[in-house]
């Protein structure tokens, strides 16, 4: 659908994050090498593998690890484009603006000039990859756990480990709400878009904007009430339930080890290089 004015341009953006939710939970159900895991071995190693990465230093030892994640998702099932898409989208905008000042403030061995007294130095660089690659590494990972677990699974995964009920609860009610709240944004708009012939005035749409906000705002609180006492009617007493039990087989166990070999291996080949 091609964009072409205000309201054709925010139904699109508002469709298109909903069919988003909808892609990832569809790539969770799909029958690839992370989605056949236990859902707790599969938290655990990627913490173990965020954490090594963490401890890095050497930046081919950083790059190698950059393609674990695009291999993984091929065994996965999941398309590398779209993966890429995912994590990229993220990394120029945090922290490639975060990492930016580090390559002129870093003392150090001028590389490039770029002004009087402002230059790109040899350790500013080597500190703004670091970061960047580390951040790109995590990320990757974080997001490939999440587009191979169904939410559910995961949050209850996050309760086995001991995660506290409180933080788990805050990651699903604001799961449930982004997703109804974008589809009453969807609602809305597409509402006034059917009433609506011809360009309306700035002003009109302006109102309306503030108009929809205050709406949302009054829905969301009594949203909350109903929501809450749907999750008590169906059972909920404060903890994630699932229609599956978790059972960890021989691949989960095959799979804990291979990455904790490969944290392992990859924290002493740094202490080695660096």
């Amino acid at each position: 659908m091609k964009a072409e004015g205000f309201w054709e341009k925010t139904v699109h953006h508002v469709t298109e994050a909903l069919e988003r939710a909808l892609v990832a939970e569809g790539l969770a159900s799909r029958r690839g090498l992370l989605q056949s895991l236990d859902p707790r071995a599969k938290v655990l190693t990627v913490l173990l593998l965020m954490v090594s990465v963490a401890l890095l230093h050497s930046l081919p030892l950083l790059v190698a690890f950059a393609f674990l994640p695009l291999v993984l998702s091929l065994l996965s099932r999941i398309s590398p484009v779209f993966f890429l898409k995912r994590v990229g989208l993220f990394i120029p905008l945090f922290t490639g603006l975060i990492a930016l000042p580090a390559l002129f403030t870093t003392p150090g061995r001028p590389l490039f000039s770029l002004w009087e007294g402002l230059a790109i130095t040899e350790q500013g660089l080597r500190a703004a990859s670091t970061l960047v690659l580390r951040s790109w590494d995590t990320l990757s990972l974080a997001v490939l756990l999440v587009l191979t677990t169904r939410w559910d699974h995961l949050l209850r995964a996050l309760r086995v480990l001991m995660v506290p009920r409180a933080f788990v609860l805050v990651l699903q009610m604001t799961h449930r709400y982004i997703y109804i709240f974008l589809r009453s944004i969807n609602a809305m708009f597409l509402a006034r878009k059917s009433r609506t012939v011809g360009p309306r005035p700035a002003g009109e749409n302006r109102r309306f904007l503030a108009s929809s906000m205050a709406t949302l705002l009054a829905r969301s609180h009594h949203m909350s009430q109903e929501v809450y006492l749907a999750m008590q009617s169906r059972g909920f007493r404060g903890d994630v339930m699932t229609m599956e039990d978790f059972v960890l087989r021989r691949r989960d166990a095959l799979w804990a080890g291979l990455a904790g070999f490969l944290a392992v291996a990859a924290i002493i080949a740094d202490r080695l290089l660096t």
